[in-house]
């Protein structure tokens, strides 16, 4: 979750003018590595900067909010603490801190930081949000509703606010003014799966099955990959006698979540319900597995086991539950039945006189344990008379109700709807076990191919962040070119490699000299193009990402940062114009130039170099799902939506969620 939620935090600040432009260079990377989610990478450089300069606040922000994101709590919180001690003015080193601080259940400390940060940013949404949220925690719901209150006033847009003031509501047992805050937050946000979740789930309550399923069928098409509302569909199914639909959402829910206690545990039930005793054994054997001393999943397989004919099994598991639980009598009758068939007569006569004593005992008024009437029990219930019944989540009517999260800018809560991104020539990428293309192009291959090529190029737009020894490998890297390079300064191919390596530590600005000492070495080095648009392209991304937060602090910012805000989006396009030209069958050429003609408004020329990619690579996914989005956003939904399915089709599961999304537009 910490991902996105504390990565443009470091917007909020001015970068420190440093009288060594050396320390301002390292500062500059480590901040670039940030933004890109190179975490330990940056954390290195923040090292350097603290080194030289440990009087200065900001890279110990930097490293904490770097060590946040790796869940390094503790960690974040010693950093942030040193970054106050250097300057107690900052708000976002009291927003960190007092992450660092929930995630370590100082709910305290972490009201104390949101409180500080709120004297100096009155108006940040997040802060509100959290502090809301602490206050929950510590079930002080008075002064939680003023918080939520004050979140509305400043985003009377956002869902999660009203949420959240239904959940305290709930707390409070006034179901109607949280139903009345539910429906506000469907008005506001109808696309947000949650709200209608939220709904399902006090429907549920309420014991209105009907209408909670409909709800429930509203969020999945919202939001499929989420278990929790098969599950919950899945009960609501359960209590209108749908026992084969509620089966069919648990083996969802198991598809998304295979872990997924409840999900195992109630469709063993279900399972044992409608005869499949055998699927309905695996079911209890998976809960029994996550947890040993579970004696009603136990028992219940017991009878499974007797049922199926494994008497000795099954005997077993009687007596496993009948030791934790001597009084539990149904145990004692069904190893008596089971002791009998096998032909222990003495053993199942003991159990019967265990029978016939609680018989007396209860002539006598002596009061055994019994079943609760409802159809359900909470996963903490130790009644084992309630072995038979579905089991629903201790927090259904308790905390975490509509799974509030801690958070740093509110709109990033946003589901958005954005373009696949530009594709680069590297080394690594991330895993992806739903799409597995493999990205070719003859001249690439060829390359990988020369002794100087010792690493294999990929070309990816998934790229994965780098591990320490992958860091210090390219770093070493680094140095070997720069000694190959004295001896040859005008071989292309290495100027290449060290800018590739520089690109991958960060280093924008030498990674840019290098491509382009490469091309001034190789005019016809196709490579160097591509990889020097991508490079200026991503500077571009974070410029606009700074200016965006720059409207909100009004904060003044350094030489270097102007110098990113300088770059040309022209400079971009002519190379990639220039790449086009040597390979004109290069389609990823094509669709990073369609991407950055989207990034201007140019949507039409954008769709032109979609064509072409197709025209090249009738299977490229990502083309289709950004040439569809270029036609929504054109107002051409027919074509946007026929081309966001053919990219589903082709593995990008993402597209049918926006397809949904617009879909319900024409409901």
């Amino acid at each position: 979750m910490i991902r996105r939620l504390l990565i443009l935090l470091w917007l909020y600040l001015p970068l420190c003018i440093s009288a060594q432009i050396n320390t301002d260079r390292v500062m500059s990377i480590a901040r670039n590595a940030l933004y890109f989610e190179d975490y330990v990478l940056s954390i290195q450089y923040f090292n350097q900067v603290i080194g030289s300069k440990p009087y200065l606040y900001e890279p110990y922000f930097f490293r904490g909010i770097a060590k946040a994101n790796l869940e390094d709590f503790q960690g974040a919180e010693a950093d942030c603490s040193k970054a106050i001690e250097r300057n107690p003015f900052v708000p976002g080193c009291y927003q960190v801190r007092g992450y660092a601080r929930v995630r370590q259940k100082n709910i305290d400390g972490a009201i104390e930081d949101y409180q500080k940060a709120l004297e100096y940013d009155p108006e940040n949404e997040s802060l509100w949000n959290n502090l809301a949220l602490c206050r929950i925690e510590k079930k002080d719901y008075a002064e939680a509703k003023k918080s939520i209150e004050k979140l509305i006033e400043l985003s009377p847009r956002e869902a999660n606010a009203y949420l959240m003031r239904a959940d305290v509501c709930m707390r409070e047992k006034d179901t109607i003014q949280a139903e009345k805050d539910i429906e506000k937050a469907i008005e506001v946000d109808k696309y947000n799966g949650s709200v209608w979740s939220a709904r399902a789930i006090l429907r549920l309550q309420q014991s209105r099955f009907k209408e909670a399923e409909t709800d429930l069928d509203q969020a999945i098409h919202l939001a499929v990959k989420n278990a929790d509302n098969y599950i919950n569909r899945a009960l609501a199914r359960y209590h209108q006698n749908n026992l084969r639909g509620a089966m069919s959402d648990y083996d969802l829910a198991l598809q998304i979540d295979p872990n997924n206690f409840i999900g195992h545990y109630n469709r063993g039930l279900l399972r044992a319900y409608v005869g499949d005793d055998n699927r309905a054994i695996d079911d209890f054997n998976f809960v029994i597995r996550q947890e040993p001393d579970n004696m009603m999943a136990i028992f219940n397989r017991g009878l499974l086991l007797d049922k199926t004919g494994d008497l000795k099994g099954a005997i077993k598991d009687y007596s496993t539950v009948i030791d934790e639980y001597p009084n539990f009598l149904t145990g004692y009758h069904y190893r008596s039945v089971a002791r009998k068939k096998i032909g222990d007569r003495k053993g199942a006569e003991a159990d019967e006189l265990v029978l016939l004593r609680a018989q007396i005992d209860r002539q006598n008024g002596v009061k055994k344990q019994t079943a609760s009437n409802d159809k359900t029990r909470k996963k903490s219930d130790k009644n084992m008379e309630n072995y038979g019944k579905i089991v629903v989540a201790d927090n259904t009517d308790d905390t975490q109700r509509y799974k509030n999260e801690y958070r740093g800018r509110v709109q990033d809560k946003n589901v958005r709807v954005e373009l696949q991104p530009m594709y680069a020539l590297t080394y690594y990428e991330k895993s992806d076990e739903v799409r597995r293309t493999i990205h070719y192009y003859k001249y690439i291959d060829l390359l990988n191919h020369e002794a100087l090529f010792t690493k294999p190029l990929i070309l990816t737009n998934n790229e994965a962040a780098l591990t320490q020894e992958q860091i210090d490998e390219h770093f070493k890297l680094i140095d070997d070119h720069t000694l190959a390079l004295t001896k040859d300064e005008r071989n292309a191919k290495l100027r290449f490699l060290r800018g590739l390596d520089f690109y991958l530590v960060q280093d924008f600005e030498n990674a840019i000299n290098d491509f382009t000492e490469a091309i001034r070495n190789d005019d016809a080095f196709m490579p160097a193009y591509f990889c020097r648009a991508h490079v200026r392209y991503k500077q571009l991304e974070y410029q606009k990402a700074e200016a965006k937060m720059e409207k909100t602090t009004n904060q003044l910012i350094s030489p270097a940062d102007v110098a990113v805000k300088n770059a040309d989006y022209g400079l971009v396009k002519k190379d990639l114009d220039q790449v086009i030209k040597l390979a004109p069958d290069f389609a990823y050429a094509y669709y990073n130039r369609a991407n950055l003609f989207s990034a201007l408004g140019d949507y039409r020329a954008a769709i032109v170099d979609y064509n072409k990619v197709l025209e090249l690579d009738a299977n490229f996914a990502d083309a289709y799902y950004n040439r569809g989005l270029t036609y929504i956003y054109l107002g051409n939904n027919k074509l946007g939506i026929a081309d966001l399915s053919k990219a589903g089709e082709l593995g990008l599961f993402s597209a049918y969620n926006v397809i949904k999304r617009f879909n319900m537009d024409k409901e």
